[in-house]
């Protein structure tokens, strides 16, 4: 009997066996429904990590830990890998940026181009050009798994995108000026040597030559357009474009950056070409240096003037070599962002007749900082009657008739410097005015003829680029002629029709010689161009017309002051423009020219030129921005000629030494008088 027991057992213990071990390889096989998954609690310890897979509960214990802990092994070892690949790839990116800053000190900074040897500066220029067109390039036809990669590592941390068309590589996050962050120079840090660089170039240039020099050329800059604009989708066949850039005697860290932003942000087929103007530029790395640089990289050609042009005929030689469609003009200190390109043509695609302008950002001329403004609080074009191109927040008129906040925002004016036109329309239209020299009032010579002729002016909320507004020219012509008035007065007197008047009037009527208009007004003519109340009555209603006013000339008291000890007549003279807001207004001796002496009375009571008004802080009287409330800027000229200041019922008086102004209790004294042209019924000319 026990031998058949033990037999029994025996038996037992050998069949148990052979059922362990065929679920072992069951579990063991692939696709098997007793295979186990994990589930990862992170705030479990991993002794508590639960196992979830089918007929789990029919499993025995031992096997359930067996498996947990193979699967355990398995995950420590995809972790491992994972910080090796991440390790070797961080190990490459870091030799790789440290290969970059050394070719970028040559490019950038250290070795002015012009001061290496001819052959030396090619050679180098071909093998830098080389490295950074593989480094920072990224294919048109790049695959989805190679995007796919780029962005899982973008994500990881290893590298740094720096916006373009395709995703491009920052080179050193850190280096100076990168993203369009500010650089600041401590000059008081710097050398003997490095300060008179530093003053140079602010004099060379009118902006900080030494900070743009600090910055590379392939500068990465954020992608600052709306949200809304970076899903919108644009026509599948645009026209392609000719990038006309004018420069004289430009910084050589400034013409490249605005180059290669064009360049590496612009959809290869739809940039024909960029053309280089040299406005008889003598400075020596603007002549073969530039021609050799340039040469290797495509598309890009240089022409010469053979003397000195300026703006406006140095344009008109790029256009007529230009190839493109379009023609697109940019300045020579500018940088394109992220789809600049593809809005301005897809607004020429639907129209032919419009002519766009991107948001013009602001490059600080200080920090080469990249300053942007968002589309709701963009401005657009306006004017005065100086002549003189100004900013104005987008009207209500123009807000309700929009459909979205990013939808392109119609502009009486555009600045000028940057905007993109149809090739053939520009040609049709009459191109610019050849008989205006240099530059200066053709930026609203056009934008009068585009809406007056048919045409229409849009700023396109979706296109960014920078630009560094300088707050002086740091060229000189030395012709002896007022360019930009001559150049006024040729537009007043073809555009305008009888509100030239009101131009003239501002200069006292002295036109001097503005040459030969007859052939631009036949364009006129045979272009049927509409009138220029029309152009104020539909495109421009907000403008203040002077024909509206009151009263209108200078402002002359009764009195007479003292000047460089001499007794003569007085008149109020203050410039109007944005840096004179919140500041006294002043005095000068009657000049009988206009100009800051030229002073209109509206219907409401606003003694003002342009936008700018007469308001009053305590007893003391300032210029502000016209607000339209009435309140402190409401004035009233009385029969008795004095200037009344209706909230505070005081008047406007001269100081006994004719020095200053102020308001003080009215009476009778003649420092309270005041002439003032007043209009008389029927003596104004209509505006047609």
């Amino acid at each position: 009997m026990a031998r058949s027991r033990d037999r029994f057992v025996f038996m037992f213990m050998v069949f148990a066996g052979f059922i362990w071990l065929a679920v072992v390889v069951m579990v063991s096989l692939p696709g098997s429904n007793l295979r186990l998954s994990v589930e990862f609690d992170k705030s479990q310890s991993p002794d508590e990590w639960k196992l979830v897979g089918k007929d789990s509960s029919f499993r025995p214990p031992v096997i359930q830990r067996l498996d947990l802990d193979r699967l355990r092994f398995e995950e420590a070892r995809r972790v491992d890998a994972a910080k090796n690949l991440l390790a070797k790839e961080q190990e490459q990116k870091e030799k790789q940026i440290k290969e970059d800053i050394e070719r970028r000190k040559v490019l950038d900074r250290l070795v002015p181009p012009f001061k290496l040897a001819q052959n030396s500066m090619q050679e180098a220029y071909h093998v830098i050009g080389n490295a950074f067109a593989a480094r920072t390039s990224w294919p048109s036809n790049v695959d989805k798994e190679n995007e796919l990669k780029f962005n899982q590592r973008v994500q990881s941390g290893l590298i740094v995108p720096r916006w373009g068309e395709h995703p491009e590589v920052a080179l050193d996050s850190k280096s100076p000026g990168e993203f369009g962050v500010d650089v600041n120079i401590n000059k008081e840090s710097l050398t003997d040597v490095e300060k008179k660089k530093f003053d140079d170039g602010w004099q060379r240039n009118a902006f900080n030559q030494y900070a743009s020099d600090a910055i590379s050329v392939h500068r990465s800059l954020p992608d600052v357009r709306d949200h809304e604009c970076r899903s919108l989708k644009y026509h599948d066949n645009l026209p392609d474009t000719s990038v006309i850039i004018i420069f004289h005697n430009e910084a050589w860290s400034t013409l490249l950056r605005t180059v290669h932003s064009v360049i590496d942000r612009s959809p290869p087929a739809l940039l024909k070409e960029v053309i280089l103007v040299d406005d008889f530029s003598d400075l020596e790395h603007l002549k073969k240096p530039l021609e050799n640089y340039m040469e290797k990289l495509g598309k890009v050609y240089v022409l010469r003037a053979k003397s000195r042009q300026g703006l406006i005929r140095a344009r008109l030689l790029g256009a007529s070599r230009a190839t493109g469609k379009v023609l697109t003009f940019l300045d020579s200190h500018c940088e394109c962002t992220r789809g600049w390109l593809e809005p301005l043509l897809d607004r020429i695609a639907q129209n032919r007749s419009n002519v766009v302008t991107p948001i013009i950002d602001v490059l600080d001329d200080s920090t080469l900082r990249y300053q942007y403004s968002s589309a709701r609080s963009t401005s657009v074009g306006g004017f005065d009657w100086n002549l003189q191109f100004n900013w104005h927040a987008i009207p209500a008129r123009e807000m309700s008739r929009r459909k979205s906040a990013v939808e392109p925002v119609q502009t009486p004016t555009m600045a000028g410097g940057l905007f993109s036109i149809d090739k053939t329309y520009f040609e049709y239209l009459g191109t610019y005015d050849p008989g205006m020299d240099i530059w200066g009032g053709e930026n609203l010579e056009l934008s009068f003829r585009v809406w007056m002729c048919g045409g229409a002016l849009e700023i396109v909320l979706c296109s960014h680029v920078g630009h560094i507004f300088r707050k002086r020219s740091p060229y000189s012509w030395g012709t002896g002629v007022n360019v930009l008035k001559k150049n006024s007065i040729r537009l007043a007197e073809v555009w305008m029709d009888e509100a030239k008047k009101y131009y003239f009037d501002r200069l006292g009527n002295d036109l001097g010689d503005y040459g030969d208009v007859s052939a631009r007004k036949e364009l006129r003519r045979r272009l049927n161009c509409k009138s220029f109340k029309w152009y104020l009555t539909n495109i421009y209603p907000e403008m203040f017309v002077p024909g509206d006013a009151l009263a209108s000339g200078e402002i002359r008291n009764k009195a007479m002051g003292t000047f460089g000890g001499v007794r003569q007549p007085i008149c109020l003279d203050s410039p109007a423009d944005r840096n004179s807001m919140s500041k006294p207004l002043d005095l000068w001796p009657c000049h009988n020219m206009g100009g800051n002496q030229y002073w209109m009375l509206s219907k409401n009571g606003e003694i003002r030129r342009d936008d700018a008004c007469l308001d009053i802080s305590g007893d003391k009287v300032i210029i502000q921005n016209c607000h339209g409330g009435l309140g402190n800027q409401q004035w009233k000229y009385t029969d008795e000629d004095t200037l009344l200041h209706v909230v505070t019922r005081r008047c406007l008086e001269l100081s006994e030494d004719g020095a200053k102004i102020s308001l003080r209790p009215c009476s009778s004294v003649d420092r309270q008088v005041w002439s003032f042209r007043r209009k008389q019924p029927g003596t104004e000319v209509p505006v047609n």
